[in-house]
């Protein structure tokens, strides 16, 4: 028995041993990725499955049909789980083909959701190139005022009498590329644009020069710095353009050609308002710098599209100069906080918006305007059930990012830890989180982790009776009284 018995088991452990090596190379599970990032507020935003790198751009917009007659997107991306398709963001544009590193593939659209099956699955870990090729009119959107006394309010892809603009938050890029359209998602950027001759396109970054052939003129732009996709524009027409070095780096700076020279007055104290910031924030996060002024009426807001923020020329339009630079000191301020230090969940969006709004209440008062103190109580005063204060700004389940109480409730918990921590643990604080998270995204909870560290003291109570309570706090800042 025992000379049958050996050769029997060692059959069975030949037979085991190869089907253990049989399933150790067997092809890996590849699955889709998510139609979005994951985000509370907006689900659909974004996609999962890979993270981009860069995106290389190549337009050609013809205004007097308002059309993309050719497009080309580069998408450079790297798998994040064993993919079978993924999505990227794109809204009403006509794909014409799609590859995937080289080849072919296959696609569907979805609403604003582009699915692409790549010929082959893509391996968790491996870099890959997407080309799309499309052409269309974009798509903004426009929101008509009810009272009819306003112009409607325009986002997104936007034409102009003499050209076209993109600005839009949370949504602008998914409008004339495709994209991963989520700040949790960010690349660096390339794009050139080609448009008639007389024209010219501005975008962000570092302009790269332009070249004309037959009647069009083909513009050049490029960064470094990794952006979040709502933060990137191209804006087309006829500019008046400054363009110089401040400090050994670029700052460019393009007004509406139609538009007065006092239009030109609040961006140029671009460089002044970023020299202040840098004495308190630490160096500037970008290449270059500089602002475009937009004359086109009913555009959404001013926007902190990267390095070159963009402005509505009716924000300069109030009888106090002072407001105008205010809101100059507050996009400029974005560039450290929002595009350089980018959120990852729309939830946090007062880590943008409140500091953005306390910097240009710091800005105000360095130029003499307003003190910080005055402008703190100036919307403490309001009532707790106004929008400046409810909804709270920080609900991680709230289905609704932008809300005004980011902007002015973030403010007033900056300034209520101020208070409590003082000056120099505040503004080492704010220097430290800029450089810690250069390029990067970041949180809530981060934040009060930094904060409590650098200041000994448990501040998460404070800041979330700030951000999230159904109460006022007590004021750390009263008014002088009489």
């Amino acid at each position: 028995m025992l000379s049958r018995v050996l050769p029997t088991a060692a059959a069975a452990t030949i037979a085991l041993l190869a089907a253990t090596g049989a399933a150790a190379h067997a092809a890996p599970a590849f699955t889709p990725g998510a139609p979005g990032a994951g985000d509370p507020a907006l689900p659909t935003y974004g996609n999962g499955g890979f993270d981009v790198a860069h995106y290389d751009l190549d337009v050609r917009y013809q205004p007097a049909i308002d059309e993309l007659t050719a497009a080309h997107a580069t998408i450079r991306a790297t798998a994040t789980q064993n993919l079978s398709r993924f999505d990227l963001d794109l809204i009403g544009l006509t794909v014409d083909a799609v590859r995937v590193d080289g080849r072919p593939a296959t696609w569907t659209r979805d609403g604003w959701e582009l699915v692409v099956t790549p010929p082959r699955g893509l391996r968790q870990g491996r870099p890959f190139t997407v080309d799309v090729t499309y052409h269309g009119v974009p798509k903004g959107w426009s929101i008509p005022d009810d009272s009819g006394e306003r112009p409607p309010t325009q986002f997104g892809f936007v034409p102009t009498d003499d050209g076209a603009i993109v600005l839009g938050e949370p949504e602008s890029a998914m409008t004339w590329y495709p994209s991963s359209d989520h700040p949790a998602d960010k690349a660096t950027f390339a794009v050139a644009v080609t448009v008639p001759d007389g024209l010219a396109a501005i975008s962000v970054g570092l302009p790269l020069g332009h070249t004309t052939r037959s009647g069009w003129t083909t513009w050049r732009w490029a960064s470094r710095h990794p952006s979040v996709t709502y933060a990137t524009t191209i804006a087309i027409g006829r500019w008046r353009i400054d363009s110089h070095l401040h400090h050994g780096r670029p700052t460019i700076i393009a007004v509406d050609a139609a538009l007065g020279p006092q239009y030109d007055a609040p961006v140029a104290r671009t460089d002044e308002i970023i020299d202040y910031f840098e004495t308190l924030f630490g160096p500037y996060p970008f290449e270059s710098a500089g602002a475009i002024v937009e004359r086109q009426p009913g555009l959404l807001a001013a926007l902190e599209t990267r390095t070159r923020p963009i402005y509505p020329s009716d924000r300069f339009e109030d009888t106090n100069a002072k407001y105008a630079v205010e809101t100059v000191a507050h996009e400029t301020a974005h560039q450290w906080f929002g595009d350089s230090v980018s959120i990852d969940f729309w939830y946090d969006l007062w880590l943008n918006e409140g500091f953005a709004t306390y910097a240009s209440w710091l800005w105000d008062e360095h130029d003499g305007f307003r003190t910080v103190r005055e402008q703190f109580n100036r919307f403490y005063d309001y009532p707790l059930d106004f929008p400046f204060w409810t909804p709270a700004p920080y609900d991680p389940t709230d289905g609704d990012a932008i809300k005004s109480s980011n902007y002015y409730r973030g403010a007033m918990a900056l300034h209520a830890l101020r208070k409590q921590v003082g000056d120099p643990v505040f503004f080492a604080l704010l220097r430290t989180w800029a450089a810690q998270h250069r390029d990067g995204n970041a949180s809530t909870e981060q934040f009060i982790a930094l904060a409590t560290r650098l200041s000994g003291q448990d501040v998460r109570p404070l800041l979330l009776a700030w951000l999230s309570g159904p109460v006022k706090p007590v004021n750390p800042d009263p008014p002088p009284t009489a």
